[in-house]
């Protein structure tokens, strides 16, 4: 199996056995790819962590992302389900350059995002947690989907919500 450069320094830094495991399914279904596709997750071993997983699909063309999948826990923050919607359409101006730039970056190089740390700021709540995003080709090779999967603990809150970059460590493929 190939092994990214990467990975194993990305895998050690993630502490949720939860992320641990999407990641470890990541690297099982790219077997001697640069990048598994979307097609190629195993909804079985995908599904005990669903809740945490959300994708945004890559457009070549436009340079944007637009939502795939939004597990219940990130529904939750968001208060809807943002499958569908392009990014831009989610964040306000500022979050939206720094969310389109750090899933660009993952997709383009391609590379392995760990984030945490504050990840979501609800009215005056900061929520804690651990985020991880990896880059998907349909071809295998070209990165055209990011999946990600966050892990916190919910807890509820009102008002707005902003997603946070806390601490950010990056990892070559």
């Amino acid at each position: 199996m190939h092994q990214p450069r990467g990975f194993s320094r990305f895998r050690n830094r993630i502490v949720s056995p939860a992320l641990r495991a999407i990641a470890d399914h990541w690297q099982q279904v790219r077997a001697d790819k640069a990048m598994p596709a979307w097609s190629d997750l195993s909804p079985t071993h995908l599904g005990p962590h669903l809740k945490l997983l959300w994708s945004f699909r890559y457009d070549q063309d436009t340079k944007d992302f637009t939502a795939r999948l939004a597990g219940d826990r990130v529904m939750r923050c968001f208060g809807q389900s943002f499958r569908g919607t392009p990014l831009k359409d989610l964040h306000p101006p500022h979050v939206y350059q720094e969310a389109r730039a750090n899933m660009a970056r993952v997709v383009s190089e391609p590379a392995f995002a760990h984030c945490s740390g504050n990840l979501f700021k609800i009215g005056i709540q900061f929520i804690e947690g651990e985020r991880i995003m990896f880059p998907l080709a349909s071809d295998g090779q070209t990165g055209d989907s990011v999946l990600g999967a966050s892990d916190f603990k919910y807890r509820p809150a009102s008002g707005e919500v902003e997603l946070l970059h806390d601490r950010v460590e990056w990892f070559p493929l």
